[in-house]
């Protein structure tokens, strides 16, 4: 890949440098169609557009410069929407290509059936000429001219079962053709060990690779060290999550492997929902959660500034560039 491309990030209103980026939230929901997954959980339904225009400028107004949405295509994507938001808040907004957990679809969904061929062609037209649209109960057709800048992946309790390889497969060697992140989904109960090995084989260099929900249950130390010395990347983003655990408990996690010299491989995030979004719903965290609340309590815990800013911004540039 040529140095020029190496500085940009791609987001839905085009190319910005990688300097641009400033504090990113890398795993996001901010607009959802309602869908399959809508419900499974009635959370996972966010398409009121001036609602989230009002979450996201809530959110710029706290010193967010840009966020992820990690939603791909075929399960609610809203790219036009993303667009608007983007365009009306001045927040550039990376969206995702690639796969959810399959419980996200109609059984009778495109996905299911096609080919690792057909799969990479769609990943790589969504990154290099502009995501499909209308695509959650019919195969893509129509595109629009909005280009995905990360792609996303999905490991659900079954495991790497055959459909999920083709499925990995198909998207990892995307990563590899475009150099993009790859995030994964990784469901509470997983093998994460044995699906990173999966994609070092296919491939894909560890310093792309950024495995979401690892803090759902707070694991021994030893379980995420694990994987950091692979060289990847881990996101914590049930912060505000209280069903899970509380913010004490992140932050000692947190604590423990930034002092075990990992603090360059960690990203913070909230994963938000409508229960989440103050817009949405006017007792939830809110978008600027972190920002607002998350940061200030690993202040007052001796995180120093530029371990923040480790944290919160070179860290999610790192992965992108």
């Amino acid at each position: 890949m040529d140095e020029s491309r190496m500085k940009k990030i791609m987001c839905v209103t085009g190319p910005i440098d990688f300097n641009e980026l400033g504090y990113c939230q890398c795993h996001e929901h901010i607009m959802l169609r309602e869908g399959v997954s809508c419900q499974l959980n009635p959370a996972l339904c966010m398409d009121d557009i001036n609602k989230s225009i009002n979450e996201v400028i809530r959110y710029r107004s706290a010193g967010g410069h840009s966020l992820v949405d990690a939603q791909p295509g075929g399960c609610g994507r809203m790219e036009k929407d993303l667009l608007e938001i983007s365009r009306n808040t001045n927040i550039p907004i990376i969206a995702s290509t690639g796969f959810h957990k399959l419980s996200f679809y109609p059984h009778n969904h495109w996905i299911w059936n096609w080919d690792e061929a057909s799969l990479l062609d769609f990943f790589l037209y969504e990154i290099n000429k502009g995501m499909y649209k209308d695509i959650d109960y019919g195969p893509p057709k129509s595109s629009t001219c909005i280009k995905a800048g990360i792609i996303k992946a999905a490991l659900d309790l079954e495991g790497l079962t055959p459909l999920y390889k083709k499925l990995f497969t198909a998207a990892a060697k995307a990563a590899c053709k475009t150099d993009l992140p790859f995030m994964v989904h990784i469901e509470q109960g997983t093998d994460a060990q044995s699906l990173l090995y999966f994609l070092l084989e296919l491939g894909l260099h560890p310093s792309r690779i950024l495995f979401c929900h690892m803090d759902r249950t707070i694991l021994p130390p030893d379980r995420y060290i694990h994987l950091l010395r692979e060289g990847i990347y881990l996101e914590f983003d049930t912060i505000g999550r209280f069903k899970y655990h509380d913010d004490l408990a992140e932050l000692k996690c947190i604590q423990h492997l930034a002092d075990a010299g990992y603090i360059g491989r960690l990203l913070l995030s909230l994963d938000t929902t409508k229960t989440r979004m103050k817009s949405y719903t006017p007792d939830g965290i809110g978008l600027d959660y972190i920002l607002r609340v998350f940061l200030p309590l690993l202040k007052t815990s001796g995180f120093t500034e530029e371990e923040l800013q480790q944290l919160t911004i070179e860290n999610c540039k790192n992965i992108f560039t």
